[in-house]
């Protein structure tokens, strides 16, 4: 990956949402480089969607949407309520639009990180997990993201998954089908 492109991307990301955000980005992107280093994937294709995966997060709700709808797929009821969860596929079309990348399964990475989905390609299973374990994630110590990085990858996003489902639960969040979906493939890879 071109490192112009990434350093555009993160100056972009930098503008376009506020420190919180960008730093979690940036933790996001470390945690995306180390994991592809562990899992054999490119680690530059790692930062690269670490740092974008929110890059749409934080604009207005009408421009979010009408970026997504660029991918060609519908906006089920969920997005509708909470357009921000769009943020994922706003950004892919961004990437791909703005800064001509064409890696399919990088911009399915930033496109799914948000529900993921079943049969996610290994940098789509990264950037899902990433996002939740990032060093800036309150259950995320080092033991423990340390601990996570020696299990295989599919066991990894099922843990992550799981916990994941327990705080929406306990938070009375919907969940949306696809990741129920994805829950119910990976329960049956473990069985």
């Amino acid at each position: 990956m071109d490192s112009q492109i990434i350093e555009r991307v993160r100056q972009y990301v930098m503008g376009a949402v506020k420190t919180p955000r960008y730093e979690h980005s940036v933790r996001t992107a470390e945690t995306c480089r180390r994991m592809c280093s562990v899992y054999g994937q490119d680690t530059e294709l790692g930062y690269l969607m670490g740092i974008a995966h929110d890059m749409c997060k934080e604009m207005q709700p009408r421009l979010i949407i009408s970026l997504a709808l660029n991918d060609g797929k519908p906006v089920s009821a969920l997005e509708s309520e909470k357009p921000s969860l769009l943020h994922g596929r706003a950004a892919a079309v961004k990437l791909y639009n703005d800064y001509g990348i064409d890696n399919v399964q990088l911009l399915n990475a930033v496109r799914n990180h948000t529900f993921g989905r079943p049969g996610m390609c290994d940098l789509e299973k990264i950037l899902y997990v990433a996002d939740k374990i990032e060093p800036g994630r309150p259950q995320s110590s080092s033991g423990y993201i340390d601990r996570l990085l020696k299990l295989d990858l599919d066991t990894v996003v099922f843990k992550v998954l799981e916990d994941n489902l327990a705080y929406l639960k306990s938070k009375k969040k919907a969940i949306a089908p696809i990741t129920v979906q994805l829950y119910e493939s990976l329960k049956d890879l473990k069985q």
